[in-house]
């Protein structure tokens, strides 16, 4: 199975965020949308990530500063050095990728341009219905 595959199933949809943006209004997106991470893109004609920042970041930044973090841009919290992946990359490969950098979302990047994000969750639920379908696969033909 494939990256493409994951996108398939659940969607392309990607929010994102300014770097100029405040960190209140990307705790007001991630709450609206009911999401763990967003992606940061500062031009929508050219939508490459120029990061990414998630509520654990959002959460470390809030110990260190206090609330008075709210009222800081993006840009001073998101990782800028972002991981990400390709539709035709392997999910096997993807796992390992968000295990070994202790991750949880990785965008997707199709010619250079953001084309979805993947999480931990989709990949795990992605393996689970693949291994229920090969189960349901031999209890079927052991079946007869």
């Amino acid at each position: 199975m494939r990256i493409n595959d994951v996108l398939r199933n659940k969607g392309n949809q990607v929010v994102t965020i300014r770097s100029d943006a405040t960190v209140g209004d990307l705790v007001d997106l991630l709450g609206e949308h009911g999401i763990g991470a967003v992606v940061v893109v500062d031009d929508p004609e050219a939508p490459a990530p120029v990061g990414i920042v998630s509520e654990r970041d959002v959460v470390r930044r809030l110990r260190d500063g206090g609330v008075d973090y709210l009222a800081s841009p993006v840009a001073q919290i998101m990782t800028t050095d972002v991981l990400t992946c390709q539709p035709d990359d392997e999910i096997e490969g993807v796992a390992r990728q968000l295990t070994e950098h202790r991750i949880r979302h990785l965008p997707v990047l199709a010619d250079g341009r953001l084309a979805g994000i993947v999480s931990i969750g989709d990949v795990v639920k992605q393996r689970m219905d693949e291994l229920q379908a090969e189960r349901d696969h031999l209890t079927t033909y052991i079946q007869g």
